[in-house]
């Protein structure tokens, strides 16, 4: 490659992409056992990873994606940042949420907020009824530095004007920190993105005549991406859709007599975050240039920086081994302060359960999440550089990717008519992007650690049925979880009075059928079906193992012993009474000529309709 510090031409940087390509298709082809020049396309193409949106992720990122600098944090087109004088030993704001216990007073409230507070939360987000009492909930917290964000529902015209009331009583501070992007208070109200979710909301209207009036350090809106992201929307649609959403607002807020700079000032971002942590990072980046791209239109680019509030998806979320999801959400809060995000706020681990049914006492998960942030910010120093992946190539071409992948989405819903006009076709957009969401996790090709991926079966078992549950904190009506259909079932298997089994039929030595057998426990324990593996069989002791064990099994072993050994076994499985056998792998590996195996279990398979179809048979055959 180029030696570091001389000059770069073009002819000298296609020449060394060139070298790599070549290095890169001979150990493609090693490894598919052909000439490089039978390989069926070009190394960059083969190793390239396409994103739910159509986005390619290339391997290699050299210098001759180097694009020009995209300005400085706080400045157009605020990709790099809203703020540029955010305090890079505070970072962003941990934003810890608040309210959703059942049974606490409003004192009960404070306390928890001021605890918090004192151990490193810099932000609240206060699911609130309208009658609330705020000045209580509130008491002794310095609204200057803490900047509050309320989620009332269709209390949140009365929440907002209490909140209101709260800021005019309270007595100015000795001395009171300056107005930042990070601590502004959001009245939370989302009347449009709601309109797609379910969630309880306000009118439009009220909502507007709130905003027209709202006073500084204060926005009215909070355009909620959380609503598109729960119900299965891809990152580029969440985006799309926000400044779709946000638009909207701008729309009717200049209608009741506001300039586009006070229209502008009244909008904040909430975005979701997930396990994807440069997906995250360019997401929040990619928001930000296509918002400043609406705010140049209108004419007032210096008033197009986006607030974002990011939060971690519920959507990605697990009930099953939930412990994992700290793991997520860590990837997730490291996206988001990268991203430059505002606010984070990171849900608990058990964020997926419904209260009654979480083991860990909510001190416990507020804790983990909130010392999640802090580790990367006091530990890990992560908030100290502002847009840290700025320059990547990597991160900067995705975030050109990304914000035109969503800046389709947002035109083809102004050619729709705009947002509200759009709402029918954007509901079958999403479904169309979940529908394929789910078939990438069923044939597991996008796995989901401790569900899809080394379940654990030994965890104890719900008391009811949990999969579908949308009554849990923040969730909305269309919650779709990434691992719903896994977990139902788990919940069904569950509910057997056996736990399910299916037979394992080993052949040969344990190096030969160790890799498929466990594979196939693997899977089969996905679906909350237990592989019971009595080690190396032949033909003459399949009728001991079989007995007592069901009439299911699988044989596992290699090509060259299903050949040798496979249809002997096969016949004595089937004279010992089990109606149903299949094999480990792909079916060609099975000897032409003879009795064959009922089906296959290998990588690719839709393996929630396969496991499905076997909690079927099995439990039909118990009587259950």
């Amino acid at each position: 490659m180029t030696t570091a510090g001389t000059p770069h031409t073009r002819e000298q940087l296609d020449q060394d992409y060139q070298r790599w390509s070549t290095a890169a298709a001979a150990v493609l082809a090693k490894g598919r056992r052909v000439d490089p020049a039978d390989l069926p396309d070009t190394p960059e193409a083969l190793l390239s990873t396409p994103t739910r949106d159509d986005v390619t992720v290339r391997p290699l990122y050299t210098r001759k994606d180097e694009n020009s600098e995209r300005g400085l944090p706080g400045s157009f087109p605020f990709v790099r940042g809203a703020d540029p004088q955010r305090d890079v030993h505070q970072g962003w704001r941990v934003t810890e949420r608040f309210g959703d216990l059942l049974g606490q007073s409003a004192a009960d409230l404070n306390e928890a907020i001021l605890e918090a507070a004192g151990n490193g939360a810099s932000g609240v987000w206060l699911a609130a009824a309208g009658d609330a009492e705020l000045a209580t909930i509130l008491a002794d917290i310095y609204l200057d530095l803490l900047p509050v964000t309320l989620d009332a529902g269709a209390d949140g015209i009365a929440a907002a004007e209490q909140f209101l009331r709260v800021l005019a009583d309270r007595p100015a501070p000795p001395q009171e920190a300056p107005a930042m992007a990070s601590t502004t208070h959001s009245l939370g109200l989302s009347p449009y993105t709601a309109a797609f979710s379910g969630r309880a909301t306000v009118a439009v209207e009220a909502a507007v005549a709130l905003a027209v009036n709202a006073p500084e350090r204060v926005r009215t809106f909070r355009v909620d991406g959380t609503d598109f992201a729960q119900s299965g929307a891809t990152n580029a649609q969440e985006i799309g859709l926000l400044v779709a959403a946000g638009l909207a607002h701008v729309r009717d807020l200049v209608a009741a007599g506001r300039t586009p700079v006070q229209a502008l000032g009244q909008i904040t971002f909430a975005v979701s975050v997930g396990d994807d942590q440069f997906a995250s990072i360019a997401k929040l980046r990619a928001l930000r240039l296509m918002w400043a791209r609406v705010a140049q239109v209108l004419g007032a680019p210096d008033a197009g920086a986006a607030l974002t509030h990011a939060v971690t998806d519920l959507s990605m979320l697990t009930q099953r081994d939930p412990w994992v999801n700290m793991l997520r959400t860590t990837v997730a809060a490291f996206g988001a302060g990268v991203g430059g995000a505002d606010q984070v706020t990171v849900l608990g681990y058990d964020a997926a359960l419904p209260l009654s049914a979480r083991s860990s006492k909510a001190s416990f998960s507020a804790r983990i999440a909130r010392n999640t942030q802090l580790l990367l910010l006091e530990e890990s120093n992560v908030g100290r550089v502002l847009d840290p992946a700025g320059g990547s190539w990597f991160v900067e071409d995705l975030t050109t990717d990304l914000a035109a992948a969503g800046w389709k989405v947002f035109t083809d819903v102004e050619r729709l008519g705009g947002y509200t006009e759009a709402l029918s076709s954007i509901r079958t957009w999403i479904d169309e992007a979940l529908a394929a969401r789910d078939a990438a996790v069923a044939d597991r090709s996008a796995p989901i650690t401790g569900v899809s991926e080394f379940p654990n079966l030994g965890e104890a078992a719900f008391a009811e049925a949990l999969a579908d549950t949308t009554d849990v904190p923040t969730a909305t009506a269309g919650l779709a979880r990434v691992a719903r259909r896994f977990e139902q079932l788990r919940d069904r298997a569950d509910a057997a009075t056996v736990r399910p089994s299916v037979l394992l039929l080993p052949l040969g030595s344990v190096a030969e059928h160790n890799g498929r057998t466990t594979f196939v426990a693997n899977l089969l324990a996905a679906g909350g079906i237990e592989a019971v593996n009595p080690g190396p069989v032949t033909a003459d002791t399949v009728a001991q193992v079989a007995t007592g064990a069901g009439t299911i099994a699988v044989l596992c072993g290699t090509k060259a012993r299903y050949a040798q050994d496979g249809p002997a076994v096969l016949a004595a499985a089937r004279a010992a009474g089990i109606d149903r056998v299949l094999m480990a792998g792909p079916d060609k590996e099975w000897p032409d000529g003879g009795d064959a195996p009922d089906g296959s279990l290998r990588v690719g398979i839709d393996a929630v309709a396969t496991l499905t179809e076997l909690l079927d048979t099995i439990t039909a055959q118990a009587g259950e």
